[in-house]
C-alpha cells in the first residue's frame, strides 16, 4: 500500500507540473484566407478577368506563442508565411520565401521587447494602419503607390515607391513598453556579408494613441552598394533611400478619418530625386457593414517626372466575427498612360 501511495503521489506531482507548464506557455495556429474575382487593368495595359488572392488582406498562415519565464519575462516567437489561394502557391509572389511574413524569436520584459529574425517593416505597418484599406495590395491607394510602385508594375517605367519590401530579413528590433498610449520601436537589418551594404536597413517609429485620436511617425533609411541588391537593374546606381511618414487617424462619432504624408528621397550616383505622396480616407458604417474610401496623390521630381492618382471605394460586410464579404473598385492613373482600374468581389475569413 505505501508503494502504491508513493506512485500515486509521483503521478499527481507530474500531472501538476504538466498543468503548470501548460498554463505558463501557449502556441496557436492562425491566419487569413482571402480570395477575390473580377476585372483588372494595369495603367497603360489592356485589362483582363482576374482571380486573385488577397483583395483586402494578403493570405497567410502562421503559428506563434509565448512562454512565461517569471518575473515579468517571456519568450515570444512567430513563424508566418504568405500563400496564394487562387493557385495554392506559397509566397505572395514567385520567388518569395516560404516564411516571408515573419520568422522571429525574442524576449518580452518589463523594459520592452527584443526580437531577432525576419520582421514586418515599420514603415509598411504604419502605412497600413493609417489608411482605411489597411494592407490591401488590391484596393489600398497607399499600399499600391508605396509598395506596388517602384519597378513592380510590368506595364510602365516608374521611379516611385518604397524599397526594402514589407518585411526585413536579419533584423533586430526593440519595442518600448506602452507609456500612457505612447510607444516606440527601432529596427536594424544587417547585410550579413563583409563589405556588402546592399541589404543594410534602419528604421524607427513612434505612435501615440489617446481615445479617438492616433498619430504615428516613421523614419526609414536604406543603404545600397553601386549594384543595388533590392532592385537589381531596375534603378541603376542607387546609393541610398530615405523615407519619412506622418500618419493620423481620428474618430468622429461613428466615422473614422485617416491621413498620411510620405516623403521619399533617393540618392543615385548620377544625382538625386524625391517623391511626395499624400493620402486621405475614411471608414463610414452603412448598415451592418462599412464603406471605405481613400485617395492618394504622388509626384516625383526625377527624370520621369511622373504624377500618380489612385482612388478606391469599397463596401465590407461582416458575415460573422471571422468572415466578411466585400466589393471594391480602384482607379489608378499614371501621367501619360491610359488609366488603370480594378473591380472585384471577394471573401475573407480568419482562423
Amino acid at each position: 500500500m505505501p508503494k502504491k501511495i508513493r506512485r500515486l503521489g509521483v503521478a499527481l506531482a507530474l500531472a501538476a507540473i504538466g498543468v503548470h507548464a501548460n498554463a505558463q506557455s501557449s502556441v496557436r495556429l492562425y491566419g487569413i484566407v482571402d480570395a477575390w474575382t473580377g476585372y483588372q487593368r494595369i495603367p497603360g495595359n489592356p485589362g483582363a478577368a482576374q482571380m486573385g488572392g488577397g483583395g483586402m488582406s494578403t493570405s497567410f498562415w502562421g503559428f506563434g506563442g509565448q512562454e512565461d519565464l517569471g518575473g515579468g519575462y517571456k519568450t515570444t516567437f512567430a513563424i508566418e508565411g504568405f500563400f496564394r489561394p487562387q493557385s495554392g502557391q506559397y509566397g505572395s509572389y514567385n520567388g518569395d520565401a516560404f516564411f516571408s511574413r515573419n520568422a522571429y524569436v525574442g524576449i518580452v520584459s518589463p523594459a520592452g521587447t527584443l526580437t531577432l529574425g525576419r520582421q514586418g517593416s515599420l514603415l509598411y505597418l504604419q502605412s497600413a494602419r493609417f489608411n482605411p484599406f489597411y494592407a490591401s495590395f488590391t484596393f489600398s491607394p497607399t499600399i499600391n503607390q508605396l509598395y506596388a510602385g517602384l519597378g513592380t508594375y510590368p506595364g510602365y517605367a516608374t521611379d516611385q515607391g518604397i524599397l526594402g519590401g514589407t518585411s526585413w530579413s536579419n533584423a533586430i528590433q526593440y519595442a518600448t513598453p506602452d507609456f500612457g498610449g505612447l510607444n516606440a520601436r527601432v529596427m536594424y537589418a544587417l547585410g550579413n556579408q563583409a563589405g556588402n551594404d546592399s541589404a543594410k536597413k534602419f528604421a524607427t517609429q513612434a505612435t501615440f494613441s489617446q481615445g479617438a485620436f492616433a498619430i504615428g511617425a516613421t523614419y526609414q533609411y536604406l543603404n545600397f552598394s553601386a549594384t543595388p541588391g533590392d532592385l537589381g537593374n531596375l534603378l541603376h546606381g542607387l546609393q541610398s533611400q530615405t523615407a519619412a511618414q506622418l500618419g493620423v487617424s481620428y474618430r468622429v462619432r461613428a466615422v473614422k478619418l485617416f491621413g498620411e504624408y510620405t516623403y521619399t528621397g533617393n540618392r543615385l550616383l548620377s544625382g538625386s530625386f524625391h517623391v511626395n505622396m499624400v493620402q486621405a480616407g475614411l471608414a463610414v458604417p452603412v448598415g451592418v457593414g462599412r464603406v471605405l474610401a481613400s485617395y492618394a496623390y504622388s509626384r516625383d521630381d526625377g527624370n520621369l517626372n511622373k504624377t500618380r492618382q489612385t482612388a478606391a471605394l469599397s463596401y465590407d460586410y461582416p458575415c460573422s466575427r471571422q468572415t466578411d464579404i466585400y466589393a471594391g473598385y480602384l482607379y489608378d492613373h499614371v501621367a501619360a498612360l491610359s488609366s488603370g482600374s480594378t473591380l472585384g468581389i471577394g471573401i475573407r475569413t480568419r482562423f
